[in-house]
């Protein structure tokens, strides 16, 4: 190959060549090893930080389980009964809220599934806030709400001029109707989210019976769980949200976020907590956490669950998991300072809100599980001066994914696709958090998870099926590739000369990299 090359290029390549590794070693040793090890320090002092949070909500979570601490035994909690005298009016009266966006795939079974709530009719308002832009759908939900009016359902259906606030600008535009007034809680349910009719008869007794209690929270169930590897995925860390880190919150009367559907409010609580504010993308945790500080407790209930579905195209989810990542990091540098000077709830509530609830699950988990195992790590390969103990890269990481896969039993044979899956979303997450905190770019973007719904689906299927052909720039994702392409050079390095043995995690984590950054993942729809 030398031969073939002239000399001239092959001086010029040579001279480069020297140049390059000189100016690499002479910044090497005083620059490149010091920087390199503080980052390991930081990085296995955030692993240190996540592991003992997990550790400690593992305990926690089997002690509830071992001693069946249901919240039914934990609050007063009695069946509603008919009273004879007062008739229907001993029930109270509950709004649902469905909030939706140009949602043509699943309003009817939203809006299906609200009417179909089992409570009296007297004692139920279903509220339709539609801030659809399409003026198809629109007609279309304004016809369904109709056919239900027309079955004797008390169902408003609400719009407005603008989409000011997004979702809680129209929550916050909802409450204003004079019939809110007559209302003392109000259901939300986001537009893919189908309740049991039997929902309201589960949840309301914990606010009719406790009035310190604000806010009853049910847990979602994925109606799309196995559509795909990457809705598997997102089971897989979902149910530990539900199952351990919502589970958890309540059992320990500390706090945990509502979850932005599938709940139920005190009005007069939401109310003297400010109401909805559209100040960040995350208006549900905002609500919730300024009406913890108001010392309202709240109750989650892990065997209620709500069908609902997960986004099952990449851009969606990734668009999920900006906003689901931006948001909380940004009202973290709203609220800091409101959480520390508020006198109304303990010291210990505090720490639980700032250090473990905002720091170490929204910043630090995101933070660590990309830089250091998708950036550091890869590099020590490169700087073999720098060394990470085995309890950082492998003891530590390990217990962590196995106490995050206790949610989900019948995934753990996907534990390592589940493991390389997470990592190149938490590239993502990662920019997301840092967009957050430092309040720039997209930090107030709101783009509503596109549904497919179950009719969809078919149609895409067959639409696949018939037309195999897609534009492939539009399936190119750079930023993987990057990173991608930085950790295989790394993965071949460490074969080639290193001592870590990293090569084989390298390697397979560089290829999902690839898989997600050519667009194989999740449901394929063209022109999506």
């Amino acid at each position: 190959m030398t031969a073939l090359l002239p000399e001239s290029f092959q001086g010029t390549r040579d001279d480069i060549t020297e140049q390059i590794g000189f100016i690499w070693g002479q910044i090497k040793a005083p620059l490149i090893v010091p920087l390199l090890k503080v980052a390991v320090f930081i990085c296995l002092s955030m692993s240190i930080m996540l592991f003992v949070e997990r550790v400690y909500m593992a305990v926690v979570i089997t002690f509830v389980k071992l001693i069946g601490y249901k919240p039914e035994k934990r609050y007063k909690w009695d069946p509603i009964r008919d009273d004879v005298e007062l008739g229907n009016s001993a029930y109270p009266m509950v709004l649902v809220q469905i909030p939706m966006y140009n949602e043509k795939e699943v309003y009817q079974l939203s809006i299906g599934a609200a009417c179909g709530l089992s409570w009296p009719s007297d004692r139920i308002i279903i509220q339709v806030l539609d801030d659809s832009t399409d003026p198809v759908i629109k007609n279309l939900v304004e016809l369904e709400c109709q056919r239900w009016a027309s079955k004797g359902i008390n169902i408003k259906y609400e719009i407005r001029d603008n989409r000011n606030g997004y979702k809680a600008g129209a929550l916050k535009e909802g409450m204003k109707h004079s019939y809110v007034k007559e209302c003392d809680y109000i259901a939300i349910f986001d537009a893919d989210f189908q309740p049991e009719p039997d929902y309201l008869w589960r949840t309301i007794p914990f606010l009719l019976y406790n009035p310190n209690i604000a806010l009853v929270q049910a847990r979602w169930k994925f109606v799309n769980a196995d559509e795909c590897l990457m809705t598997r995925m997102q089971e897989m860390s979902l149910n530990y949200h539900f199952t351990v880190e919502q589970e958890v919150g309540s059992s320990t009367y500390a706090f945990f976020g509502f979850n932005g559907t599938a709940g139920v409010w005190r009005i007069s609580a939401l109310n003297e907590a400010g109401g909805w504010k559209d100040r960040t993308t995350v208006e549900d945790m905002d609500l919730a956490v300024r009406a913890s500080l108001n010392g309202w407790k709240f109750v989650y209930v892990g065997d209620l669950k709500v069908k609902s579905e997960l986004p099952s195209t990449f851009k969606a989810y990734r668009y999920q998991q900006h906003r689901w990542s931006c948001g909380p990091a940004n009202l973290f540098r709203k609220m800091v300072m409101d959480i520390v000077k508020n006198k109304k709830v303990t010291l210990w509530k505090k720490i639980h809100v700032i250090y473990n609830f905002f720091f170490v699950r929204k910043i630090v988990a995101h933070i660590v599980t990309f830089i250091f195992y998708c950036v550091i790590m890869p590099a020590t390969v490169l700087v073999p001066e720098v060394d990470i103990p085995k309890w950082g890269a492998v003891y530590i990481p390990s217990t962590i994914t196995i106490l995050n896969a206790i949610g989900t039993p019948r995934s753990l044979h996907l534990l390592v696709f589940w493991i390389l899956f997470e990592n190149v979303m938490a590239m993502h997450r990662t920019i997301a958090t840092f967009i957050g905190l430092l309040e720039v770019g997209r930090v107030n973007e709101w783009v509503v998870t596109e549904k497919l719904g179950d009719g969809v689906k078919g149609k895409v299927a067959n639409k696949v099926a018939k037309k195999p052909r897609f534009r492939f720039g539009e399936r190119l994702h750079l930023s993987e590739l990057g990173v991608g392409a930085y950790l295989f050079f790394c993965g071949c390095y460490d074969l080639s000369f290193g001592k870590n043995h990293y090569y084989l995690y390298l390697y397979l984590q560089s290829f999902a990299f690839f898989i997600m950054g050519f667009g194989y993942v999740g449901t394929f729809v063209p022109n999506s």
